[in-house]
C-alpha cells in the first residue's frame, strides 16, 4: 500500500503523551515513564502501520522518553546534589508538558459557551423510554486522531490475524471516501464497525481508517464519543 497521508490534525506529540496522561489517570507530577514510552511507542507504530506521515517531532519526543527511562534505570551517582545532574529526569519533560496544557486550555477558554453548544450535544431517543426504566444520557464529546487510533488498535487486536490477508479486490481510498459519505447521507451517523461491514480485510480496515482520517482533515465528518470507553460515532459535519 503505497499511499501516505499527511494530515494537519495532528497537533503535535506532546498532545499525544497529554492524551495517554489523561487516559491513565496519572498525576502530571509522577508520570511513570516506562508505561507512558511503551504507549507512546505503540502509537507510532500504529501510525506507521497506518500509513500516517509522522512529523520529526514525534520521533524527537519518542527519543526523549527512551532517554529518560534509561536515565531513571541507573542508579543515582553520588555526590551528586539536587541542582546538578541528579535532579528528576522528568523534570524538563513535566515543565513544558504543564506550559503547553496552559497555552492549551487558555485557547479552548476563548471560544467558551459557543464550543460547549456546538460540540457537546446529546444523543435522541429512538422510542419513549419507560419511567422506570429511563437512564440519563452521557453527552457525547467530539473526539480527535488519538482516540480513533485507538478505536483501530482494539479492532485489529480483536480480529484473528488470518483475518488480516489483504483483499484481492481493488480498492481506492477515493473509493471508500465516496462509499463513507453515500452512507452517511443516508444513515445520517455510523460506528466504525458498522462502516467496515462483515468484511473485515486488512486492506478494507486501513482504507476505512484512512478515509475517516481525510474527511477529518477536510472538515467534512466529525467523530463523537459518550464516556471515555463509549462507541465511536461518525456524523456529517453540516448535522447538528
Amino acid at each position: 500500500m503505497s499511499y501516505e497521508i499527511k494530515l494537519d490534525i495532528f497537533e503535535g506529540p506532546l498532545d499525544l503523551l497529554l492524551y495517554l496522561i489523561r487516559k491513565n489517570e496519572i498525576d502530571i507530577y509522577n508520570i511513570p515513564i516506562a508505561l507512558i514510552t511503551e504507549q507512546y511507542l505503540a502509537y507510532l507504530d500504529m501510525m506507521r502501520f497506518l500509513n500516517l506521515d509522522l512529523a520529526g517531532e514525534y520521533l524527537v519526543l519518542a527519543s526523549t522518553l527512551i532517554h529518560i527511562k534509561s536515565r531513571m534505570l541507573l542508579p543515582p551517582v553520588e555526590g551528586e546534589g539536587e541542582d546538578e545532574e541528579g535532579q528528576d529526569p522528568r523534570a524538563e519533560l513535566v515543565q513544558q508538558l504543564i506550559e503547553y496544557q496552559a497555552y492549551k486550555e487558555a485557547a479552548l477558554s476563548l471560544e467558551g459557551r459557543p464550543l460547549l453548544e456546538r460540540d457537546v450535544f446529546t444523543r435522541g431517543a429512538q422510542e419513549p423510554v419507560a419511567e422506570t426504566e429511563e437512564e440519563e444520557e452521557e453527552p457525547m464529546i467530539e473526539v480527535g486522531v488519538f482516540e480513533l487510533v485507538q478505536a483501530f488498535r482494539r479492532i485489529i487486536t480483536n480480529l484473528d490475524q488470518s483475518d488480516l490477508a489483504i483483499d484481492a479486490e481493488k480498492m481506492s481510498l477515493t473509493d471508500r471516501i465516496n462509499e463513507i459519505m453515500e452512507r452517511l447521507s443516508e444513515e445520517r451517523q455510523l460506528t466504525f464497525t458498522e462502516l467496515l461491514g462483515e468484511r473485515m480485510d486488512r486492506r478494507r480496515i486501513v482504507y476505512t481508517f484512512l478515509a475517516i482520517l481525510e474527511l477529518m482533515k477536510l472538515r467534512m465528518i466529525r467523530a463523537y464519543q459518550s464516556g471515555p470507553f463509549g462507541v465511536i460515532r461518525i456524523f456529517l459535519a453540516v448535522e447538528e
